[in-house]
C-alpha cells in the first residue's frame, strides 16, 4: 500500500449531548472527498458515562452507514474519557452516518438495574472528529476537477485556494467576485474557514495552489491573455482552466459587466461546475446560470430515508430544522409523524414522545393494533419563537415483558421518511445582529444589496469584504439576487430600494462621513478616531485603534437595513468584520446592534435601538402602497354596484312596482 502523504481532521458537527436510558443512541455525519485515496480513517471521541455504571455490563458500539464495526466496554470512572477508533476504509462512502449506541447498566451495590433510570446516561462531548490519512489523486484538466479541488475541505483549511481580482478592480469585478465567493461559502463544510478574495500577486494569491481569477478581459495579465484569446470573448464570457506545474488557474472573464456577472453566477453554481467536464465553457446572455433551489413551502421532510431504532427501553432520533434566514415559526405549526414498531412490546408501558429543543410537546401510547402503520400529529407551542433553526427529537420508550429481556435486535421502531414538519413561518423584522444577515437575504437570495466600498482597496479592505460576504453567502441559497458595488454615494432611488453595506475608513469612503451623524459609534470632526457615547467612554488614543460593525435601520428606507463596518484604519475595520464572518461568531451577539473590537481582541456589544422592528407608520404606508391596485378595483366594483342599484330602483319606481308592493302588503 502506498504511504499516505496528507492528513485532514474533520470536526463532527455535534453539540455536547447527554443521552438518558440504559439503551442510548446518537448520530453524527461526515464526508469523504472524492479525490482522496484514503489509507486510514480514525474516529476520536470524547465521552462520559454515569459513575454508577457497571463496567462489566455496560458497552458502546460504533456503526457506520448501518454496519457495526467496533464495540468496547467503557471504564467505570468519573470524568471525560477519550477513545480513538479506527474505521474500516472499505465502509467509508462520500457521505457517512456514524451511529453510537450504548447499553448503560447501573448498579447499586451488588444489585444491577434493568429498568431505565435518570442515573443511566451517556454524554458525548462536542469536538469529536474524524481523521483521514490519504494521498491526493491526480486531477485532470477539466473545470469539474478544478472545482472539486478548489472547494475541497483540505484545500481550504490549508489556505491553498483563492479568488483573485485585478490590483485595482472595477466595481463590476468586485461584484462578480462576491457572487463567486457567496456560491462557495454556501457549500463549504469547514465552519471556521473561508476562501479569501484578494488581488493578483498578493501573498494569499502567490501561496495558493488553486486560483480562481475574476476579471474583465482588458484587465487580465498579459500571460493569461496568451491563453485566452480576445476572439474567445467576443459577445460571450469564458471560463477556462489553465494548468501549470505547481498551481492551477480558472479564469472567469468577459468584455462587458453583464457577461462577467453571468460567468460569475455560473461559477457560483455548484451543480453546473460539477457537470462541466471540459477545460473551457462559453457563456452567453442566454446561458441558464440560475441556481436550482427547492423553495421553502412550509413543509420540511424530517429525513430522506426511514430511520430505524433498535433496542429496548429509551431510543431516540434528532432532526434539525432550518427555516430560510430571517424567518421564525408562527402559531399553527405541526409535526406529523408516521411510524411502525415491533408487536412484542408491553403496550401498557410503551409510548412515543416528541420534543422541540428538549421541551416535550406531545406523547402517544403505542398499540398492537397500529403497530404496522401508526401516526401522530403534535402542535408546536403557541406564542413561542424558535428562531430559524431548531431541533425536533422523537423518542420511543420500547418496553418488553420480563425483567431479564435484553435482545439487541428487538424491539424496534421505524420513523417513516414521509414524516414531516409543517412549519408556518413569519418574517423576523428586528434589525439586530441576532437576525443578521436576514435583512440582506430574502427568499433565499441577495436582497438587492448595494455595497459602497473604499475608493482604493487595501489587503485589509479585501479581507473585510471577504468576511462580510462569507456569512451572507452562507445563508443565500440562490445566486439570482442582486449585488452591486459603488465607489461613491449611489443615487437616491438606488439607496431607497437597496439593503446597504458600507465598509472602509472615512478617508477612503465618503459614505462613512455622510452617515457619521446617524452612527451609534461616531467619529470626531476630523474623522480620525471614535468618540464617547452613552454606552461607552472612549479615550481619544483608544478611539484611534478600534473597529466597529454597526447595524442600523436604513435612513433611506425604514424597511431595509444598513450595515457599516468602519474604523480610522483599514486593519481595525477588518478586526470588526471578524465578528460577522461565521455563524459561530455572530451567534455570540443576540439583542445588540453595535459591536466594537480593539487591537487586544476585546469585544464589546451594545443595543442602541429602542424599537428594533421597522417603523410602524412606514409599514402601514408600504402595505397600502402594495395593495393600492386592489383598493382601486374594490372601489370600482362598489361604484358599479351603486349605479346598478340606482337604475333598478328607478325602473321599479317608474313601473309603479314599488307602490303595488306596498298596497299589497297593507291589504293583508
Amino acid at each position: 500500500m502506498a504511504k499516505a502523504d496528507s492528513t485532514y481532521t474533520q470536526p463532527l458537527q455535534n453539540q455536547t449531548t447527554t443521552l438518558s436510558g440504559n439503551a442510548v443512541q446518537s448520530n453524527m455525519y461526515f464526508i469523504k472527498t472524492d479525490y482522496w485515496d484514503v489509507k486510514k480513517v480514525s474516529l476520536n471521541l470524547d465521552f462520559q458515562i454515569s459513575q454508577l455504571s457497571n463496567d462489566k455490563q455496560s458497552n458502546i458500539t460504533i456503526s457506520i452507514n448501518g454496519q457495526k464495526f467496533y464495540s468496547f466496554k467503557p471504564k467505570n470512572e468519573s470524568g471525560m474519557q477519550t477513545k480513538k477508533i479506527d474505521i474500516p476504509t472499505k465502509l467509508v462512502e462520500s457521505t457517512n452516518n456514524l451511529q453510537i449506541t450504548g447499553q448503560i447498566v447501573t448498579s447499586d451495590g451488588n444489585k444491577q438495574s434493568a429498568t431505565p433510570t435518570p442515573a443511566d446516561w451517556l454524554t458525548i462531548y462536542n469536538g469529536a472528529n474524524v481523521n483521514f490519512e490519504y494521498s491526493l489523486e491526480n486531477s485532470n484538466n477539466s473545470i469539474k476537477s478544478f472545482y472539486d479541488h478548489f472547494t475541497g475541505p483540505d484545500t481550504i483549511v490549508n489556505h491553498d485556494t483563492v479568488i483573485a481580482t485585478p490590483k485595482t478592480p472595477t466595481n463590476s469585478e468586485l461584484s462578480a467576485s462576491t457572487y463567486v465567493l457567496s456560491g462557495q461559502s454556501r457549500i463549504i463544510t469547514n465552519e471556521n474557514e473561508e476562501i479569501p478574495v484578494t488581488q493578483l500577486d498578493s501573498d494569499d494569491y502567490n501561496h495558493a495552489t488553486y486560483r480562481l481569477i475574476v476579471a474583465k478581459y482588458q484587465d487580465l495579465p498579459s500571460d493569461i491573455k496568451k491563453e485566452v484569446s480576445e476572439k474567445q470573448v467576443d459577445n460571450q464570457a469564458v471560463i477556462q482552466r489553465i494548468g501549470h506545474k505547481h498551481y492551477d488557474e480558472l479564469i472567469v472573464t468577459a468584455k462587458t459587466d453583464e457577461l462577467l456577472k453571468k460567468a460569475a453566477q455560473f461559477a457560483a453554481n455548484q451543480e453546473l461546475m460539477q457537470e462541466t467536464d471540459s477545460d473551457t465553457k462559453e457563456i452567453t446572455t442566454e446561458t441558464d446560470t440560475d441556481t436550482s433551489v427547492l423553495q421553502y413551502q412550509g413543509h420540511k421532510q424530517l429525513s430522506q430515508t426511514d430511520t430505524k431504532l433498535v433496542g429496548e427501553h429509551h431510543q431516540e432520533q434528532a432532526y434539525f430544522i432550518n427555516l430560510p434566514v430571517g424567518r421564525t415559526n408562527a402559531d399553527g405549526s405541526t409535526i406529523n409523524l408516521h411510524f411502525k414498531y415491533a408487536k412484542n412490546l408491553n403496550f401498557k408501558k410503551s409510548l412515543v414522545t416528541v420534543y422541540v429543543n428538549d421541551q416535550p410537546i406531545g406523547s402517544q401510547k403505542l398499540s398492537a393494533a397500529n403497530a404496522d402503520n401508526d401516526s401522530m400529529t403534535v402542535s408546536l407551542p403557541k406564542g413561542q419563537s424558535l428562531s430559524n433553526n431548531f431541533t425536533i427529537r422523537v423518542a420511543f420508550d420500547l418496553e418488553m415483558d420480563g425483567a431479564d429481556v435484553n435482545n439487541s435486535q428487538t424491539p424496534w421502531a421505524v420513523i417513516d421518511s414521509d414524516s414531516e414538519a409543517n412549519i408556518k413561518s413569519r418574517q423576523l423584522e428586528d434589525i439586530l445582529f441576532k437576525n443578521y444577515p436576514s435583512t440582506f437575504v430574502q427568499n433565499g437570495t441577495f436582497n438587492n444589496i448595494a455595497v459602497i466600498r473604499p475608493k482604493s482597496m487595501t489587503e485589509d479592505d479585501f479581507a473585510t469584504m471577504t468576511n462580510i460576504f462569507n456569512l451572507i453567502g452562507n445563508y443565500a441559497q440562490s445566486n439570482v439576487g442582486k449585488i452591486k458595488f459603488y465607489s461613491k454615494k449611489p443615487a437616491a432611488d438606488v439607496l431607497k430600494n437597496s439593503s446597504v453595506i458600507v465598509f472602509g475608513t472615512p478617508s477612503e469612503n465618503n459614505m462613512v462621513k455622510d452617515l457619521n451623524s446617524k452612527l451609534y459609534f461616531k467619529f470626531d470632526s476630523k474623522f480620525d478616531h471614535f468618540v464617547s457615547n452613552e454606552k461607552l467612554s472612549i479615550e481619544s488614543q483608544y478611539g484611534h485603534n478600534v473597529g466597529t460593525a454597526q447595524l442600523l435601520r436604513s435612513p433611506y428606507n425604514e424597511q431595509r437595513g444598513l450595515l457599516v463596518v468602519t474604523a480610522a484604519q483599514p486593519a481595525d475595520a477588518y478586526l470588526a468584520s471578524t465578528q460577522i464572518n461565521f455563524q459561530k461568531n455572530i451567534q455570540q451577539y443576540q439583542n445588540v446592534d453595535a459591536i466594537l473590537v480593539d487591537q487586544d481582541n476585546n469585544h464589546y456589544s451594545y443595543r442602541f435601538k429602542k424599537n428594533a422592528g421597522p417603523d410602524q407608520e412606514s409599514t402601514v404606508k408600504q402595505s397600502i402602497s402594495k395593495n393600492s391596485k386592489l383598493l382601486i378595483f374594490v372601489g370600482l366594483a362598489l361604484f358599479i354596484l351603486i349605479v346598478l342599484g340606482t337604475v333598478v330602483f328607478m325602473l321599479l319606481k317608474k313601473n309603479n312596482l314599488l307602490k303595488y308592493g306596498r298596497v299589497k302588503n297593507e291589504s293583508r
